[in-house]
């Protein structure tokens, strides 16, 4: 399409906002864009519509139908409104609403809150910022029909997002999702309701908190341990975001005595000032942590994102050195633990399961059935995990996660929960201290007991329109033509999520996949133990690739050799595909 097209598209929809059912603020910042000589702006503002995909919105705060702005949340608020009462006809309904610390986080929630009351729907709005998970369980504590959380997680300063939960308190899943989408897209300006009714919403504060404090701590197994470690030095940080409250709270709450947050970063910012990027999977964001650690030889520093639904972990390696583990990592060590203190304790009675999501580390399935656990597969996203427990009831649940950084320890959230998995991380980091270890130690340990797996994530940028088509034509290529082997080493099992078929591929027998939905995701395992994920982004213009390989571990004191090995092995898949 000719730029002048583009220009004239963005015109006509910037012409749109000049009408009376939008502010006059809005009308004069359209009149200046409109008038501008360089005409940039405006194209990124209206050329595009922020749509409403299956996780609700995010974007860049501004005016304009391709931005964060109270409209666009109104329109998507408005839409989700109307659902909730067609599935709900009658009786008393309601939803609950929570924000992060971003840059008019505020003003959206209250919006969002004002058009549900409109729509005769009662709100529950927090007082103040508070982490997803927390909305999550409000959801669930309160007996409402749906929840909105306004955040972009770890994006961007100048991004913000709106993310819609259903009666579980997990994000949406079909057919909800689909049919939310279709809601939002027959709304227009006009139809938003933005007068609210006051006698509708009804806040929440700190005794609230105290009710999600005391159900995160039924998650402790070994609140003796915390007794005889209680002065564990614990170093936070919740990049200033969310939890800056909630989590040193919740580890008082859970008998840690020593927790010494990051001054700096213990400030809700939306603009984070003393990070570049304010996630937990990034090692310059733990830099605060691990100096304060260092300076008070600390035992554990820990970091949320700023909605404080990820959880980072760092700690001590065999040389002394703080070292950030990934999530595969944390997972491995969430896994072993829970189920061994279970066993302990007697709390394993049967039919208890945990989930992973399909690009996280397989070893999560080996720890769980070699100890006679079922272990569930599902797509990315907390959402997939939230709907096996759905499914099989919470009751049996001990555990989910994926490899970026989430975990969920209980069923009462439903979705990744930092305060949580900081508070258990807490306990297992006391737990093994009593017994003179640290959680490295632990980690060597749980490799050298179940097999070394090596863990690493690459993706490709091919921006615009050719690069769509490259990425879907190497799709197209891994879908169709298999390789026989990769690395020298035999492809023994392709699954792919589109199809939802698996082939064993030497004998090429195809088995069902059971999932519910498709998903542009391939799967390779080979016959050396490596597993090999493709799959395209949904969100940018990128195809990432997740690679496993593993080595033999017979002692902790072989982690440095099978580590080489590993990724010497992932270092061939990945020139072997062509892909470096």
């Amino acid at each position: 399409m000719e730029t002048t097209e583009i220009l004239n598209i963005a015109k006509e929809k910037a012409k749109g906002w000049l009408n009376p059912a939008y502010d006059k603020t809005t009308r004069d910042e359209v009149e200046r864009l409109l008038q501008a000589e360089d005409s940039t702006e405006l194209i990124e503002s209206f050329y595009n519509d922020l749509e409403f995909g299956t996780g609700g919105l995010r974007g860049i705060m501004g005016i304009g139908t391709n931005r964060m702005n109270i409209y666009t949340v109104g329109a998507a608020t408005q839409g989700f409104a109307n659902y909730i009462n067609q599935v709900f006809p009658d009786g008393e309904k309601s939803v609950c609403i929570g924000h992060d610390c971003r840059h008019n986080s505020r003003l959206f929630a209250e919006t969002a809150a004002a058009i549900f009351s409109a729509n005769g729907i009662h709100v529950y709005l927090f007082e103040e910022l508070r982490p997803t998970p927390e909305m999550s369980f409000a959801i669930r504590e309160l007996g409402c029909k749906g929840g909105v959380i306004i955040t972009a997680s770890h994006n961007p300063k100048e991004y913000n997002g709106y993310k819609a939960y259903w009666d579980d308190g997990s994000q949406l899943v079909p057919p909800h999702d689909k049919n939310v989408i279709n809601e939002v897209k027959k709304v227009k300006v006009s139809d938003i309701l933005f007068n609210k009714v006051s006698e509708r919403i009804t806040l929440l504060g700190e005794d609230f908190d105290k009710k999600y404090l005391a159900k995160v701590k039924t998650l402790s197994l070994s609140p003796e341990a915390i007794q005889k470690a209680r002065e564990l030095k614990i170093v936070f940080t919740p990049l200033h975001g969310t939890t800056y409250k909630l989590v040193p709270e919740s580890l008082r709450n859970w008998g840690f005595t020593q927790v010494y947050p990051v001054p700096e970063q213990s400030i809700p910012d939306g603009d984070f000032p003393t990070v570049a990027s304010a996630n937990p999977e990034e090692p310059a964001a733990f830099k605060m942590a691990t100096d304060l650690a260092r300076e008070i030889n600390a035992d554990l520093a820990m970091a949320c994102d700023p909605d404080g639904d990820r959880i980072g972990i760092a700690v001590k390696d065999d040389q002394g050195e703080w070292t950030l583990l990934n999530g595969n990592q944390t997972n491995l060590i969430y896994t072993e633990y829970i189920i061994q203190r279970r066993k302990e304790l007697g709390l394993l009675r049967g039919g208890e399961y945990m989930v992973k999501t399909i690009v996280t580390t397989e070893m999560i399935k080996n720890i769980a059935e070699a100890n006679g656990i079922t272990c569930y597969d599902v797509y990315t996203g907390f959402k997939w995990i939230a709907a096996v427990v759905r499914e099989q009831g919470g009751e049996k649940f001990i555990g989910g996660g994926e490899e970026s950084f989430g975990y969920m320890p209980g069923a009462f959230t439903r979705d990744k929960d930092g305060v949580s998995a900081a508070s258990l991380m807490a306990e297992i980091t006391a737990w093994l201290k009593v017994q003179g270890k640290t959680p490295f130690e632990y980690l060597k340990e749980i490799y050298a007991k179940y097999g070394f797996s090596q863990e690493r994530m690459i993706y490709i940028v091919r921006k615009g329109l050719s690069g769509a088509e490259e990425i879907k034509a190497m799709m197209q290529r891994f879908r169709h033509d298999t390789p026989a082997t990769i690395a020298g080493s035999p492809v023994i099992l392709k699954k792919d999520y589109l199809t939802l078929e698996a082939t064993d591929i030497p004998s090429g027998i195809k088995k069902h996949l059971p999932f519910e939905t498709t998903s542009d995701v391939l799967q390779f395992f080979l016959a050396d133990g490596s597993k090999i994920s493709v799959r395209p982004s949904g969100t940018e213009p990128k195809i990432k690739f997740y690679f496993e390989a593993r080595a033999k571990m017979q002692q902790p004191d072989d982690f440095h050799q099978a580590q080489q090995e590993a990724n010497a092995r992932i270092d061939a898949i990945i020139s072997d595909l062509g892909i470096a």
